[in-house]
């Protein structure tokens, strides 16, 4: 059984070396044509309502006098005058806020300006309490799911994005950075066994099943992915992106992660089974399997559901507020990436569990009990 396994494995594990060292990028990556702002750290020391235009007793603007900590003015101060809008933030003294240099008059106040808050350090004691706590669970087990996670966010930032960025296909880069984060994530966390094997072969078809299904639908359903946030990056690229491609990309990422929840599952509660009555064999081992797979699959595809939903709120917001019928809503492009996005998922998540569970069943059933 574990030659079979690795006839089915290794030949996977092959082809996305090589697809990484095909589509690897190399060269100078394409930039944005525009100029970008010098941005430095500043702090609020005072807030009042000013007038925007002086003497004209409108009151529409908030006067922050901000204490620079970078850039042309260390250490002085600075005035900035932020109109007050539905969307404007709420600054208080002692913010930490960004400012944004034009690279014009130092001495000018309008070559500045307040662009974000600085979050930095909120950032950091959570991921540190995220940290803490996958430790304090997990244990060894917790550290190398970190590690897993480190790693896989390397992917991402050295290969994915970069591949992408130089021309090469999104959903091709996305197969096989997704191979590459669910080869390296299962076998670092769960170790190198016929258990691990067998999630992963799971994983690896219904991440299939859902690339082929995502390609299928996205052009049956004519998305062409081009929201504002995409058209904002061919904007600032200066270049054509396959806009489409980005949408399937993002889909097949987005499901890994579900997908090797429920995977890890289903094989592990297969093989606890197997280990509680030895005398169980394949058939029964994936009946009880699934029975335990409808339970999960119920909740991880309302999770996944949720999730994309509670990410794409300000937009249902916006479609509701525009007073347009159900149907319109559905059928716009941004609305119906998202249901395709979604649906797919799920169709591969509902896959998963029969395919990983039949998997599980042959190969726990062979081991020595």
């Amino acid at each position: 059984m574990r030659v079979l396994l690795a006839a089915l494995l290794v030949p996977c594990a092959l082809a996305t070396l090589v697809g990484l060292v095909v589509l690897w990028p190399t060269g100078d990556l394409p930039h944005s044509t525009q100029r970008p702002q010098e941005v430095f750290h500043a702090e609020v020391t005072a807030a009042q309502a000013a007038d925007c235009s002086p003497g004209s007793g409108d009151g529409g603007c908030a006067g922050l006098t901000l204490h620079m900590e970078g850039g042309p003015l260390p250490g002085r101060d600075l005035v900035q005058l932020v109109p007050i809008e539905p969307s404007t933030p709420r600054f208080a003294v002692g913010d930490a806020v960004q400012v944004a240099y034009s690279g014009g008059d130092a001495a000018d106040p309008g070559s500045y300006q307040v662009v974000d808050f600085q979050r930095g350090s909120a950032l950091i004691w959570l991921g540190a309490a995220f940290a803490l706590a996958v430790l304090a669970l997990g244990r060894w087990r917790g550290l190398a799911a970190l590690v897993a996670l480190g790693l896989s966010l390397v992917v991402l930032v050295v290969f994915v994005l970069p591949a992408i960025l130089a021309g090469s296909s999104p959903v091709t880069v996305a197969v096989i950075g997704a191979s590459v984060i669910m080869f390296l994530v299962l076998y670092l966390t769960h170790g190198f066994s016929a258990r691990t094997s067998t999630t992963v072969l799971g994983t690896l078809l219904s991440l299939g099943l859902i690339a082929v299904l995502s390609s299928v639908f996205s052009a049956f359903a004519r998305l062409t992915g081009l929201d504002d946030t995409t058209a904002g990056l061919i904007a600032t690229l200066g270049a054509p992106v396959d806009a489409r491609g980005l949408v399937l990309a993002g889909v097949i990422i987005g499901a890994l992660g579900v997908l090797d929840d429920v995977t890890v599952t289903q094989t592990s509660a297969v093989w606890e089974l197997r280990a509680a009555n030895p005398s169980l064999g394949p058939r029964e081992l994936f009946a009880a399997g699934m029975r335990i797979g409808r339970d999960h699959v119920s909740s991880a595809v309302n999770t996944l559901v949720l999730a994309y939903a509670g990410a794409s709120l300000p937009l249902l917001l916006l479609f509701t507020v525009a007073g347009q019928g159900p149907g319109a809503v559905l059928t716009s492009q941004d609305v119906a990436t998202e249901v395709v996005r979604t649906l797919v998922g799920s169709i591969g998540l509902v896959a998963s569990v029969p395919i990983t569970t039949a998997f599980a069943a042959v190969v726990a059933s062979r081991e020595r009990a």
